[in-house]
């Protein structure tokens, strides 16, 4: 799985990065099912990553995790029909909440109004709510999903795909390419409690995906909880 763009990070497990803010899109495959991790911007571009990825894997798309509610990972998520759709605990209600506001975001952040509004007349609710733990069978492969708490949102998820390396797929509680975004939605003190949740459920040699950025190992994370602990210490 390197084609088209597409890094191969562990055997059946892959990522890409989109040109658009920089997103990453992660794939896992089983024997029976296909997991896709976010979903970009827009329909248009959810529609291309279908197409990309049943190329890729030779199989149509099963089930989607979503890390959080921001547009650049959900608005892509209608592009695929009948699949089981995977999110945080209260992500339903947060989409339910923000669906007009959300489209006002991407159009700030430079997406095209037309599309935007298009992505959230379709936005589609997770079917599949994760307060805790919850084990995926693909078929031959068990993906772990996990809620760790609080910190970039109140319902992050993160993904762990075990094996040899482990991968875990952070959403924008780890962030690479810039310093991590603390919107009104974010739960700063929470923050660094779930950074070490991550690192535990990985340990010292997973790599670490981030929502966006390259892919960082558990002393970035560490570095990271570290600075967000200093960020937002109570004064």
């Amino acid at each position: 799985m390197t084609t088209d763009g597409w890094e191969r990070l562990a055997p059946g497990v892959a990522r890409r990065r989109l040109p658009f803010l920089d997103v990453t899109i992660g794939v896992v495959t089983g024997d029976d099912g296909v997991l896709v991790i976010d979903t970009g911007s827009t329909l248009a571009e959810g529609a291309r990553l279908r197409k990309q990825i049943t190329a890729l894997t030779g199989r149509p798309v099963t089930h989607i995790a979503l890390t959080h509610g921001h547009f650049d990972h959900v608005f892509g998520a209608a592009a695929f029909p009948g699949v089981q759709i995977h999110g945080g605990v209260t992500l339903d209600t947060y989409l339910d909440r923000e669906r007009p506001s959300l489209p006002r975001d991407a159009v700030a952040y430079g997406a095209d109004p037309t599309s935007a509004a298009e992505a959230a007349a379709a936005l589609v609710r997770p079917g599949n709510l994760v307060a805790g733990h919850h084990e995926l069978d693909l078929g031959g492969r068990h993906v772990l999903l996990v809620h760790p708490g609080a910190g970039h949102t109140t319902h992050d998820l993160a993904v762990l795909v075990p094996g040899t390396p482990p991968v875990v797929f952070c959403g924008d509680l780890v962030e690479e390419s810039g310093e991590p975004q603390a919107g009104p939605d974010a739960s700063p003190a929470d923050w660094p409690a779930t950074l070490d949740e991550l690192l535990r459920l990985g340990g010292d040699g997973a790599l670490y995906v981030p929502g966006h950025g390259a892919v960082v190992d558990a002393r970035f994370v560490r570095a990271q909880r570290d600075a967000l602990a200093a960020r937002f210490r109570p004064s």
